[in-house]
């Protein structure tokens, strides 16, 4: 059951009719005008940390939730898409392949070529894999099939193993989270709710129980998906405006 949709807060209210505060990155950062393909994203945790940043929705600022269990790394900048709203009530996931670290609370803007389907203690916690826009060393690549096999391996393994000891991030069968292509990552940009029609598959998770997998919606459905999810966000400002 998926969670309930946060509610806006004083600070954000405040923040979007005055702007008598800070801006708020999820709220006040625009997507960018080539949405889905090409969009801003804010960073939360830079390339090569141990520290798992994450955005503090109440006030906008970037907080420290934990140190790794493990001695694993992140591989890559790692952060969330603006005015998008996702199952669990977060903003989109997105790993953005780039060549340096940056710093957390800073934004750039990205580019989909991919999408790792998750799911973290019992929830979809799906993963946008991009590269960033403005650097040259991956700017070129339009789809995850590109990438070498052994950086693919490296993201699955990194999430495989980032929650460790105390993980329950999902697997597919006996195989780390498995990647969707680009043309798939824009039916699915916002982690809208999927048809579970697959019951082929199924994900085992670490401590060994199993939760349907879903399947993925079809290239003509995805467009009508991306109008769906920027009008579902739409309409939670709408309403908590109106609360």
């Amino acid at each position: 059951m998926a969670a309930s949709r946060p509610t806006l807060n004083e600070r954000i209210l405040s923040s979007m009719a005055r702007r008598t505060v800070a801006a708020h990155p999820w709220h006040d950062l625009e997507i960018g005008p080539d949405a889905p393909t090409i969009f801003n994203c804010v960073i939360e945790i830079g390339k090569g940390s141990k520290v798992k940043y994450e955005l503090d929705k109440n006030s906008g600022l970037i907080k420290i939730d934990r140190v790794l269990y493990s001695s694993v790394v992140y591989p890559h900048n790692y952060g969330f898409i603006p005015r998008t709203l996702c199952e669990d009530s977060d903003p989109m996931d997105v790993l953005v392949l780039m060549q340096e670290p940056v710093i957390p609370g800073c934004f750039l803007r990205a580019r989909a070529i991919g999408l790792m389907p998750m799911i973290d203690q019992g929830e979809k916690d799906d993963k946008i894999i991009a590269v960033c826009a403005d650097d040259p060393e991956f700017r070129h690549y339009r789809d995850i099939k590109e990438l070498a096999p052994h950086r693919l391996q490296e993201i699955r393994r990194f999430f495989e193993d980032c929650e460790l000891p105390s993980s329950s991030c999902a697997v597919l069968n006996d195989e780390p989270p498995s990647f969707i292509s680009r043309p798939d990552v824009v039916g699915c940009f916002c982690r809208l709710p999927y048809e579970w029609l697959n019951k082929n598959q199924t994900y085992k998770k670490n401590e060994n129980k199993e939760v349907a997998v879903n399947d993925f919606l079809p290239a003509e459905a995805a467009i009508e998906a991306i109008s769906y999810s920027m009008d579902l966000y739409a309409s939670y400002i709408v309403e908590g405006l109106r609360q």
